[in-house]
């Protein structure tokens, strides 16, 4: 009998000692946990970082390739090649473009020469956002480079076929004509 307590004893001891190690473990966890999250001034300071990163790839592209372009409010780059003739585009404004999408090291990823002309009307076509803003520069006829920063292009994700996480884009356009149709 003696030797039964003593057994039950023990292993009572063992579960108990079991049960504390799992739930100091998960205290531990939640602890820690809490403290491992940025919080939305870490997150801040971090997109701080990456827009100005992003903005000294662009600034060597700009030097490396000998450009002359200027910088939007927003942080688009753009050089208008041919100023194109009429009033600029504006909401609505239904366009046709040849285009080359490449990345900064050269990487081609779209084209019309691959995919055709580009139909866009400005303002309510799914295109990245700098893409929409650099066309509200342009005239019909106009020749342009756009530099596209990732936040105003495809951001964190990419397109999820050829444009890469946080991407910088190169846009050369070409407006071919104003699209009545």
């Amino acid at each position: 009998m003696k030797n039964s307590l003593y057994y039950m004893n023990t292993r009572f001891i063992a579960i108990l000692i079991i049960l504390f190690s799992l739930v100091s473990c998960k205290e531990k966890q939640r602890s820690s946990n809490i403290y491992s999250r940025p919080g939305k001034n870490e997150m801040a300071d971090l997109n701080k970082f990456l827009v100005q990163k992003d903005r000294e790839r662009i600034k060597n592209y700009i030097e490396r390739k000998n450009l002359k372009m200027s910088e939007s409010p927003t942080g688009l780059w753009y050089e208008i090649i041919k100023e194109g003739n009429g009033k600029v585009f504006t909401d609505n404004d239904k366009i046709v473009m040849d285009y080359e999408c490449s990345l900064l090291d050269g990487t081609k990823c779209y084209s019309s020469s691959d995919l055709g002309h580009k139909k866009i009307i400005i303002g309510r076509s799914e295109i990245e956002a700098g893409l929409n803003e650099g066309l509200r520069l342009l005239k019909p006829g106009a020749q342009a480079i756009f530099i596209i920063p990732p936040f105003l292009a495809y951001g964190l994700v990419g397109d999820r076929k050829m444009i890469p996480s946080r991407a910088v884009i190169v846009y050369n356009v070409n407006i071919l004509q104003p699209d009545n149709n």
